[in-house]
């Protein structure tokens, strides 16, 4: 199972204390964990192995929507930050769409992450 896992900067330790929650978890199953850039650096220094891609603004977010739109990943963490402006807007709406397209889950927020993570 792929797992993408993405963070706005102001949501990474968010990402990263979630990711150290559930370790357990994702340390017993088949789970591939995949980010963007700046999120993948966070949660290496936390332990995980992650393929990161390009950061979000550079064009991380598309080429997860590459990967979700190839059925390679099967589920999306995207902790957004709802109040911030980000450049990449549009690649973000692009991912959240093909995840709505190809029938992948998606979490934007703790909350969400933990009720998919629990059902794997």
């Amino acid at each position: 199972m792929e797992i993408a896992i993405i963070a706005h900067d102001g949501k990474k330790t968010e990402m990263v204390q979630f990711l150290m929650d559930f370790k357990a978890t994702i340390l017993a199953k088949d789970i591939t964990l995949i980010s963007t850039g700046t999120t993948g650096k966070h949660v290496e220094k936390a332990g995980f192995i992650v393929t990161k891609y390009l950061s979000g603004p550079y064009g991380g977010d598309a080429q997860i929507a590459g990967r979700v739109a190839e059925g390679k990943t099967d589920m999306v963490l995207f902790f957004r930050d709802p109040l911030g402006m980000h450049p990449h807007e549009p690649d973000i709406a692009m991912l959240m769409r093909l995840c709505d397209v190809h029938d992948i889950p998606l979490a934007t927020n703790p909350a969400t992450a933990e009720l998919l993570i629990k059902s794997i």
